[in-house]
């Protein structure tokens, strides 16, 4: 049976944990078990950011968290903020899967663009980014406050 995506659900809690984690080991990012409990909350609300699950036979094996902001150019973009798959799905096209769910969520939410960053080392995800998306040479920068 092929993935399917969905919107996350409380019994996602402790595969969803596992794959954020994973995510965030991957971007070298410590992160406290208060803030992993406060994102899921967050992620459950949806309110402010949202989040997508990719099921292959019964377990959660991807996450997409994205949110809607304004922009000086348009009332509504979207920004897929976090997409990761567990290393036993990569390959079978849950992350294609997860990023065209998000384009769906943006357009019926009347966004006007649908963007994400990655970091430039990350090869294997830009190499389907660049299938499905195209890079536009920007750089970010972040200032701690």
């Amino acid at each position: 049976m092929p993935p399917h995506i969905v919107p996350l659900q409380p019994d996602h809690r402790d595969a969803w944990e596992r794959l954020a984690r994973g995510y965030k080991d991957f971007y070298r990012t410590p992160t406290s078990d208060e803030e992993y409990e406060a994102a899921w909350q967050r992620l459950l609300q949806q309110r402010d950011v949202f989040g997508l699950g990719a099921v292959l036979d019964g377990q959660l094996v991807g996450l997409a968290h994205y949110l809607f902001h304004g922009s000086t150019w348009s009332p509504r973009v979207c920004y897929l903020q976090d997409l990761f798959t567990s290393p036993e799905a990569r390959g079978q096209g849950v992350a294609r899967m997860l990023i065209e769910a998000v384009a769906d969520e943006a357009r019926r939410h009347g966004a006007a663009r649908y963007y994400w960053l990655t970091q430039e080392h990350n090869e294997t995800a830009r190499k389907l980014y660049d299938q499905v998306a195209k890079y536009n040479g920007f750089i970010r920068y972040d200032q701690t406050l």
